[in-house]
């Protein structure tokens, strides 16, 4: 019974991180947000959905979900950023929404 619960409570937050997530993706108005939008939520719903499936299986199948859990946390963030450095090098994203703009900093300063 508690493992159902805890399984329940998992896969439904899960879910609704992934569901926020794409919200966010549908309302945010630019680039930067957006991927925001489709690494963070994502990958936590993703990470507390196989938890909670990890919650109902053996230890060797739970360990595979664990992996792929581990190659989310590591291959989305690193998406996102190149991405992201490609959005604003090619002028996807508006320089006027950026609060803080390092990179055009950096790549100023590797110019020179």
């Amino acid at each position: 019974m508690v493992r159902d619960v805890i399984c329940a409570v998992l896969l439904l937050s899960g879910a609704l991180f992934c569901l926020l997530g794409a919200l966010g993706l549908v309302r945010f108005p630019d680039l930067p947000t957006r991927l925001q939008a489709a690494t963070k939520p994502q990958t936590l719903g993703l990470l507390l959905v196989l938890a909670g499936a990890a919650v109902r299986l053996e230890l060797g199948d739970a360990l595979a979900l664990g992996l792929a859990g581990l190659f989310q946390v590591i291959t989305a963030p690193v998406l996102a950023q190149l991405f992201g450095g490609v959005a604003y090098r090619t002028g996807a994203c508006e320089p006027s929404v950026l609060v803080l703009d390092e990179l055009d900093e950096r790549l100023r300063a590797d110019r020179r």
